[in-house]
Protein backbone atom coordinates (compact mmCIF):
# COMPACT_ATOMS: atom_id res chain seq x y z
CA UNK A 1 0.00 0.00 0.00
CA UNK A 2 2.83 2.41 0.90
CA UNK A 3 4.67 1.59 -2.35
CA UNK A 4 1.61 2.45 -4.46
CA UNK A 5 1.27 5.79 -2.60
CA UNK A 6 4.94 6.66 -3.32
CA UNK A 7 4.52 5.87 -7.05
CA UNK A 8 1.45 8.12 -7.21
CA UNK A 9 3.27 11.08 -5.58
CA UNK A 10 6.22 10.77 -7.96
CA UNK A 11 3.88 10.69 -10.97
CA UNK A 12 2.13 13.85 -9.79
CA UNK A 13 5.47 15.66 -9.30
CA UNK A 14 6.68 14.70 -12.77
CA UNK A 15 3.44 15.95 -14.25
CA UNK A 16 3.88 19.33 -12.50
CA UNK A 17 7.45 19.68 -13.68
CA UNK A 18 6.39 18.89 -17.23
CA UNK A 19 3.69 21.50 -17.10
CA UNK A 20 6.11 24.18 -15.84
CA UNK A 21 8.73 23.32 -18.45
CA UNK A 22 6.09 23.37 -21.12
CA UNK A 23 5.02 26.87 -20.12
CA UNK A 24 8.62 28.12 -20.09
CA UNK A 25 9.39 26.73 -23.54
CA UNK A 26 6.10 28.02 -24.90
CA UNK A 27 6.82 31.55 -23.69
CA UNK A 28 10.40 31.44 -24.99
CA UNK A 29 9.21 30.24 -28.38
CA UNK A 30 6.61 33.02 -28.45
CA UNK A 31 9.26 35.68 -27.76
CA UNK A 32 11.53 34.41 -30.48
CA UNK A 33 8.65 34.26 -32.94
CA UNK A 34 7.89 38.01 -32.68
CA UNK A 35 11.21 39.90 -32.92
CA UNK A 36 11.29 43.68 -32.73
CA UNK A 37 11.64 45.08 -36.25
CA UNK A 38 11.83 48.37 -38.10
CA UNK A 39 10.77 49.09 -41.67
CA UNK A 40 13.38 50.26 -44.15
CA UNK A 41 12.15 53.69 -45.27
CA UNK A 42 13.28 56.71 -47.22
CA UNK A 43 14.16 60.00 -45.59
CA UNK A 44 16.71 62.78 -45.25
CA UNK A 45 19.92 62.44 -43.28
CA UNK A 46 22.22 65.21 -42.17
CA UNK A 47 25.66 64.98 -40.62
CA UNK A 48 26.36 67.90 -38.30
CA UNK A 49 28.99 69.36 -36.02
CA UNK A 50 27.84 71.17 -32.90
CA UNK A 51 28.85 74.66 -31.82
CA UNK A 52 27.73 75.18 -28.23
CA UNK A 53 27.63 78.79 -27.13
CA UNK A 54 25.47 81.85 -26.59
CA UNK A 55 23.54 84.43 -28.56
CA UNK A 56 25.55 87.63 -28.96
CA UNK A 57 24.46 90.97 -30.37
CA UNK A 58 27.94 92.35 -31.12
CA UNK A 59 26.92 95.83 -32.22
CA UNK A 60 26.35 97.44 -28.81
CA UNK A 61 27.16 100.94 -27.57
CA UNK A 62 27.28 102.32 -24.03
CA UNK A 63 26.79 106.05 -24.46
CA UNK A 64 27.70 108.85 -22.05
CA UNK A 65 27.92 112.63 -22.07
CA UNK A 66 31.39 114.06 -22.54
CA UNK A 67 31.05 116.99 -20.13
CA UNK A 68 29.48 117.48 -16.69
CA UNK A 69 26.15 119.22 -16.38
CA UNK A 70 22.46 118.97 -15.67
CA UNK A 71 20.31 116.59 -17.74
CA UNK A 72 17.90 118.81 -19.68
CA UNK A 73 16.08 116.32 -21.94
CA UNK A 74 15.77 112.58 -22.47
CA UNK A 75 14.18 112.15 -25.88
CA UNK A 76 13.76 108.35 -25.95
CA UNK A 77 12.46 105.53 -23.77
CA UNK A 78 13.69 102.02 -23.07
CA UNK A 79 12.79 99.90 -26.06
CA UNK A 80 12.65 102.83 -28.49
CA UNK A 81 13.91 102.13 -32.00
CA UNK A 82 16.29 104.86 -33.12
CA UNK A 83 18.21 105.77 -36.26
CA UNK A 84 21.83 106.77 -36.73
CA UNK A 85 22.40 110.42 -35.79
CA UNK A 86 19.16 110.75 -33.80
CA UNK A 87 19.52 112.87 -30.63
CA UNK A 88 18.79 110.75 -27.56
CA UNK A 89 19.47 113.14 -24.67
CA UNK A 90 20.77 116.65 -23.93
CA UNK A 91 22.42 118.53 -21.10
CA UNK A 92 21.56 122.09 -20.11
CA UNK A 93 24.22 123.69 -22.32
CA UNK A 94 23.56 127.40 -21.85
CA UNK A 95 27.11 128.11 -20.68
CA UNK A 96 28.50 125.95 -23.48
CA UNK A 97 26.44 127.85 -26.04
CA UNK A 98 27.80 131.09 -24.63
CA UNK A 99 31.33 129.73 -24.91
CA UNK A 100 30.74 128.93 -28.58
CA UNK A 101 29.38 132.41 -29.30
CA UNK A 102 32.31 134.01 -27.49
CA UNK A 103 34.76 131.88 -29.44
CA UNK A 104 33.03 132.81 -32.71
CA UNK A 105 33.36 136.50 -31.80
CA UNK A 106 37.04 136.03 -31.02
CA UNK A 107 37.53 134.45 -34.43
CA UNK A 108 35.89 137.46 -36.10
CA UNK A 109 38.08 139.88 -34.15
CA UNK A 110 41.20 137.89 -34.98
CA UNK A 111 40.22 137.84 -38.65
CA UNK A 112 39.85 141.64 -38.65
CA UNK A 113 43.26 141.93 -37.01
CA UNK A 114 44.73 139.76 -39.71
CA UNK A 115 43.13 141.92 -42.41
CA UNK A 116 44.45 145.13 -40.79
CA UNK A 117 47.95 143.72 -40.35
CA UNK A 118 48.02 142.61 -43.97
CA UNK A 119 46.98 146.09 -45.11
CA UNK A 120 49.79 147.65 -43.03
CA UNK A 121 52.24 145.25 -44.58
CA UNK A 122 51.11 146.04 -48.13
CA UNK A 123 51.38 149.82 -47.46
CA UNK A 124 54.88 149.41 -46.04
CA UNK A 125 55.87 147.33 -49.04
CA UNK A 126 54.59 150.00 -51.46
CA UNK A 127 56.54 152.72 -49.62
CA UNK A 128 59.67 150.58 -49.70
CA UNK A 129 59.39 150.09 -53.45
CA UNK A 130 58.78 153.84 -53.98
CA UNK A 131 62.01 154.73 -52.16
CA UNK A 132 64.16 152.63 -54.46
CA UNK A 133 66.51 155.57 -55.32
CA UNK A 134 66.83 156.85 -51.75
CA UNK A 135 69.04 154.44 -49.82
CA UNK A 136 68.45 156.03 -46.41
CA UNK A 137 64.67 156.23 -46.85
CA UNK A 138 64.53 152.72 -48.26
CA UNK A 139 66.23 151.38 -45.14
CA UNK A 140 63.59 153.08 -42.99
CA UNK A 141 60.78 151.57 -45.04
CA UNK A 142 62.48 148.18 -44.92
CA UNK A 143 62.23 148.23 -41.14
CA UNK A 144 58.55 149.14 -41.46
CA UNK A 145 58.02 146.25 -43.88
CA UNK A 146 59.68 143.84 -41.49
CA UNK A 147 57.63 145.05 -38.55
CA UNK A 148 54.37 144.93 -40.56
CA UNK A 149 55.15 141.43 -41.74
CA UNK A 150 55.83 140.31 -38.16
CA UNK A 151 52.53 141.83 -37.01
CA UNK A 152 50.73 140.09 -39.85
CA UNK A 153 52.23 136.72 -38.91
CA UNK A 154 51.31 137.29 -35.25
CA UNK A 155 47.75 138.18 -36.26
CA UNK A 156 47.47 135.00 -38.34
CA UNK A 157 48.72 132.98 -35.39
CA UNK A 158 46.12 134.62 -33.15
CA UNK A 159 43.44 133.73 -35.70
CA UNK A 160 44.58 130.12 -35.67
CA UNK A 161 44.41 130.02 -31.86
CA UNK A 162 40.94 131.58 -31.94
CA UNK A 163 39.86 128.93 -34.46
CA UNK A 164 41.13 126.15 -32.20
CA UNK A 165 39.26 127.67 -29.26
CA UNK A 166 36.09 127.72 -31.35
CA UNK A 167 36.56 124.07 -32.33
CA UNK A 168 37.04 123.17 -28.66
CA UNK A 169 33.93 125.08 -27.63
CA UNK A 170 31.87 123.38 -30.35
CA UNK A 171 33.24 119.97 -29.34
CA UNK A 172 32.24 120.59 -25.71
CA UNK A 173 28.78 121.59 -26.92
CA UNK A 174 28.56 118.36 -28.94
CA UNK A 175 29.57 116.41 -25.81
CA UNK A 176 26.45 117.75 -24.12
CA UNK A 177 24.36 115.78 -26.62
CA UNK A 178 24.07 111.99 -26.97
CA UNK A 179 23.40 110.81 -30.53
CA UNK A 180 22.79 107.28 -31.81
CA UNK A 181 25.94 106.00 -33.56
CA UNK A 182 23.89 103.43 -35.52
CA UNK A 183 20.34 102.20 -36.04
CA UNK A 184 19.22 100.19 -33.05
CA UNK A 185 17.11 99.82 -29.93
CA UNK A 186 17.51 101.61 -26.61
CA UNK A 187 18.32 98.80 -24.18
CA UNK A 188 18.79 100.85 -21.00
CA UNK A 189 18.62 104.42 -19.62
CA UNK A 190 20.35 105.17 -16.32
CA UNK A 191 19.85 108.96 -16.13
CA UNK A 192 16.82 111.09 -15.23
CA UNK A 193 15.80 114.59 -16.19
CA UNK A 194 17.34 117.23 -13.93
CA UNK A 195 20.12 114.95 -12.69
CA UNK A 196 23.45 116.67 -12.09
CA UNK A 197 26.26 114.73 -13.70
CA UNK A 198 29.76 115.14 -12.29
CA UNK A 199 33.02 114.32 -14.02
CA UNK A 200 33.11 111.06 -12.04
CA UNK A 201 29.62 109.95 -13.05
CA UNK A 202 30.49 110.36 -16.73
CA UNK A 203 32.36 107.05 -16.54
CA UNK A 204 29.03 105.19 -16.28
CA UNK A 205 26.87 104.79 -19.40
CA UNK A 206 23.81 107.01 -19.56
CA UNK A 207 22.11 105.15 -22.43
CA UNK A 208 22.80 101.66 -23.80
CA UNK A 209 22.05 100.94 -27.45
CA UNK A 210 22.03 97.63 -29.32
CA UNK A 211 21.57 96.70 -32.96
CA UNK A 212 19.15 93.77 -32.81
CA UNK A 213 19.41 93.15 -36.56
CA UNK A 214 22.90 91.67 -36.25
CA UNK A 215 22.96 88.51 -34.12
CA UNK A 216 25.59 85.81 -33.76
CA UNK A 217 26.19 82.55 -31.97
CA UNK A 218 29.62 82.50 -30.38
CA UNK A 219 30.83 79.14 -29.15
CA UNK A 220 33.44 76.44 -29.62
CA UNK A 221 34.15 73.45 -31.87
CA UNK A 222 36.12 70.44 -30.61
CA UNK A 223 39.46 69.80 -32.29
CA UNK A 224 38.22 66.47 -33.71
CA UNK A 225 35.53 68.31 -35.70
CA UNK A 226 37.14 71.64 -36.61
CA UNK A 227 38.75 70.32 -39.81
CA UNK A 228 35.30 69.37 -41.12
CA UNK A 229 33.91 72.90 -40.89
CA UNK A 230 34.51 75.71 -43.37
CA UNK A 231 33.46 79.34 -43.55
CA UNK A 232 30.05 79.72 -45.16
CA UNK A 233 28.71 76.34 -44.01
CA UNK A 234 25.01 76.57 -43.11
CA UNK A 235 23.75 75.79 -39.63
CA UNK A 236 20.46 75.21 -37.83
CA UNK A 237 20.19 77.12 -34.54
CA UNK A 238 18.66 75.51 -31.45
CA UNK A 239 17.73 77.77 -28.53
CA UNK A 240 16.89 76.48 -25.07
CA UNK A 241 14.56 79.44 -24.51
CA UNK A 242 12.87 79.21 -27.94
CA UNK A 243 12.74 75.48 -28.79
CA UNK A 244 10.02 75.86 -31.46
CA UNK A 245 11.72 78.62 -33.45
CA UNK A 246 13.38 77.73 -36.77
CA UNK A 247 16.51 79.86 -37.10
CA UNK A 248 19.35 79.41 -39.56
CA UNK A 249 22.83 80.85 -39.89
CA UNK A 250 26.24 80.53 -41.53
CA UNK A 251 29.71 80.01 -40.11
CA UNK A 252 31.48 83.38 -40.33
CA UNK A 253 34.59 82.84 -38.21
CA UNK A 254 36.79 80.00 -36.96
CA UNK A 255 39.70 80.98 -34.75
CA UNK A 256 43.13 79.65 -35.72
CA UNK A 257 44.09 79.79 -32.04
CA UNK A 258 43.06 76.94 -29.75
CA UNK A 259 41.40 77.23 -26.36
CA UNK A 260 41.55 74.59 -23.63
CA UNK A 261 38.12 74.03 -22.10
CA UNK A 262 37.71 71.39 -19.39
CA UNK A 263 40.87 69.74 -20.68
CA UNK A 264 39.60 69.59 -24.28
CA UNK A 265 41.19 71.55 -27.12
CA UNK A 266 38.56 73.69 -28.85
CA UNK A 267 38.38 76.56 -31.32
CA UNK A 268 36.25 79.67 -30.96
CA UNK A 269 33.64 79.81 -33.72
CA UNK A 270 31.08 82.40 -34.79
CA UNK A 271 27.83 81.61 -36.61
CA UNK A 272 26.02 84.67 -37.97
CA UNK A 273 22.24 84.31 -37.94
CA UNK A 274 20.43 84.73 -41.24
CA UNK A 275 16.99 85.45 -39.77
CA UNK A 276 16.20 87.05 -36.44
CA UNK A 277 13.31 86.24 -34.14
CA UNK A 278 11.46 88.66 -31.89
CA UNK A 279 12.22 86.55 -28.84
CA UNK A 280 15.98 86.54 -29.29
CA UNK A 281 17.95 88.01 -26.39
CA UNK A 282 21.63 88.68 -25.98
CA UNK A 283 23.26 85.94 -23.87
CA UNK A 284 20.75 83.14 -24.51
CA UNK A 285 22.18 79.62 -24.51
CA UNK A 286 22.31 78.22 -28.04
CA UNK A 287 23.60 75.35 -30.13
CA UNK A 288 24.42 75.68 -33.80
CA UNK A 289 24.21 72.43 -35.78
CA UNK A 290 26.65 73.08 -38.62
CA UNK A 291 25.68 71.01 -41.65
CA UNK A 292 28.69 69.06 -42.91
CA UNK A 293 26.87 66.78 -45.36
CA UNK A 294 23.24 66.22 -46.31
CA UNK A 295 21.47 63.57 -48.39
CA UNK A 296 17.76 63.57 -49.15
CA UNK A 297 15.41 60.71 -50.01
CA UNK A 298 17.79 57.88 -49.13
CA UNK A 299 17.13 54.47 -47.52
CA UNK A 300 17.51 54.64 -43.74
CA UNK A 301 17.72 52.22 -40.85
CA UNK A 302 18.66 52.77 -37.20
CA UNK A 303 22.35 52.49 -36.36
CA UNK A 304 21.55 49.90 -33.70
CA UNK A 305 20.14 47.52 -36.34
CA UNK A 306 23.59 47.09 -37.91
CA UNK A 307 25.58 43.99 -36.95
CA UNK A 308 28.82 42.44 -38.12
CA UNK A 309 31.92 44.61 -38.43
CA UNK A 310 32.58 48.07 -39.77
CA UNK A 311 34.27 46.54 -42.81
CA UNK A 312 31.52 43.95 -43.33
CA UNK A 313 28.22 45.31 -41.93
CA UNK A 314 25.18 43.06 -41.85
CA UNK A 315 21.54 43.11 -40.82
CA UNK A 316 18.91 40.50 -40.10
CA UNK A 317 15.91 40.77 -42.40
CA UNK A 318 12.56 39.25 -41.44
CA UNK A 319 11.09 37.46 -44.47
CA UNK A 320 7.99 35.23 -44.24
CA UNK A 321 8.52 34.92 -40.51
CA UNK A 322 12.13 33.79 -40.92
CA UNK A 323 15.27 35.81 -40.13
CA UNK A 324 17.81 36.12 -42.90
CA UNK A 325 21.28 37.62 -42.36
CA UNK A 326 22.23 39.94 -45.18
CA UNK A 327 25.34 41.98 -46.03
CA UNK A 328 24.75 45.68 -46.73
CA UNK A 329 26.71 48.75 -47.77
CA UNK A 330 26.47 51.78 -45.53
CA UNK A 331 26.69 55.49 -46.29
CA UNK A 332 26.20 58.61 -44.19
CA UNK A 333 25.22 58.42 -40.52
CA UNK A 334 23.89 61.13 -38.22
CA UNK A 335 24.64 59.14 -35.08
CA UNK A 336 21.10 57.74 -34.84
CA UNK A 337 20.25 56.55 -38.34
CA UNK A 338 22.44 55.39 -41.18
CA UNK A 339 22.08 55.47 -44.95
CA UNK A 340 21.92 52.11 -46.76
CA UNK A 341 23.54 52.19 -50.19
CA UNK A 342 22.85 48.57 -51.14
CA UNK A 343 21.56 45.28 -49.74
CA UNK A 344 18.08 46.40 -48.67
CA UNK A 345 14.87 47.53 -50.35
CA UNK A 346 12.36 50.05 -49.12
CA UNK A 347 9.63 48.41 -47.04
CA UNK A 348 11.67 45.42 -45.85
CA UNK A 349 11.67 44.57 -42.15
CA UNK A 350 15.00 44.73 -40.33
CA UNK A 351 15.34 42.98 -36.98
CA UNK A 352 16.50 45.11 -34.06
CA UNK A 353 18.61 43.68 -31.23
CA UNK A 354 16.56 42.10 -28.47
CA UNK A 355 16.52 43.68 -25.04
CA UNK A 356 19.96 43.26 -23.51
CA UNK A 357 21.50 42.21 -26.83
CA UNK A 358 24.26 44.39 -28.26
CA UNK A 359 24.82 44.91 -32.00
CA UNK A 360 28.00 43.71 -33.59
CA UNK A 361 29.48 47.21 -33.59
CA UNK A 362 28.48 50.82 -33.06
CA UNK A 363 28.48 52.71 -36.32
CA UNK A 364 30.28 56.03 -36.01
CA UNK A 365 29.22 58.97 -38.13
Amino acid sequence: MKAKRKILIVAICLACVGTVLGLVFTRGAGTQATPNTVTVSRGDIVRTVLVDGNVVMPNKAYLSFGVPGSVKEILVNKGSNVTKGQVLAKLDAQSLNSSVKMAELQVKIAQEQVNAARAQYEIALINWKAAAANTTLKQVYQEQVNMAEANWEAAKLSLKVAGLNLDSAKLNLEKAIIEAPFDGMVADITIIKGQELSATSLASPAISLVNTNLTEIRGFIDEVDVALVQLGFEADILLDALPDEKITGKVSFISPISTIRAGVTSYATTVTLGNNTAGLRDGMSATAEVIIERRDGVLLIPNKAVRGSLENPKVRVLTAGQQEEREITLGLSDGTNVEVLSGLEEGEKVVLPASGEQPGFFFMS
